[in-house]
């Protein structure tokens, strides 16, 4: 197996803090790396529909959830963001025709956001290349190497969603 920087790290740390085991610095410097270098490849992918990541996430939540809409407060609550950068980010996908509002009959203060049948389309193709561009990310590992880290990660996150 090659080295990365990574080994590099930890080698200096050897010398210099013997008595310290830095192998979950490994884990983690890593994970932190992959995500940096993934977070690249997907931003190139949206970049290419004319999305920005957040807004990738707001219609592919929309597209997933129920037809009938989504409220803007399902909506951040959801993606864990502010309700003011939801907001803003919906009026700019309003604004290029790709979601609309869709108001309550019963409360004109309530209302839920559609995606549009121009944003269904690019949300549909932007969908397709981000899979693509995930699978040749990952195309270093087995299926089963995926499945290993899929269960891996998993276990990591709802321990340190407990927390």
């Amino acid at each position: 197996m090659s080295s990365d920087s990574v080994d590099t790290i930890l080698a200096q740390w050897k010398i210099v803090r013997p008595d310290l085991d830095c192998s979950s610095m490994g884990v983690v410097g890593r994970l932190r790396r992959t995500s940096n270098v993934w977070q690249d490849k997907m931003e190139k992918v949206f970049k290419a529909h004319e999305l920005s990541s957040i807004e990738f996430d707001m219609m592919a939540t929309m597209r997933r959830s129920d037809p009938s809409g989504i409220t803007p407060t399902e909506l951040y609550k959801t993606l864990m963001l502010s309700s003011g950068a939801v907001s803003t980010r919906l009026e700019k996908l309003v604004q290029r025709g790709l979601i609309e509002r869709v108001y309550s009959e019963q409360d004109r203060r309530s209302c839920k956001v559609v995606l549009t049948p121009q944003g269904i389309e690019l949300i549909d193709s932007a969908l397709v290349d981000h899979v693509d561009n995930m699978d040749g990310m990952l195309a270093v590992l087995t299926d089963e190497e995926q499945q290993q880290m899929a269960d891996l990660l998993r276990k990591v996150l709802v321990a340190g969603q407990k927390t």
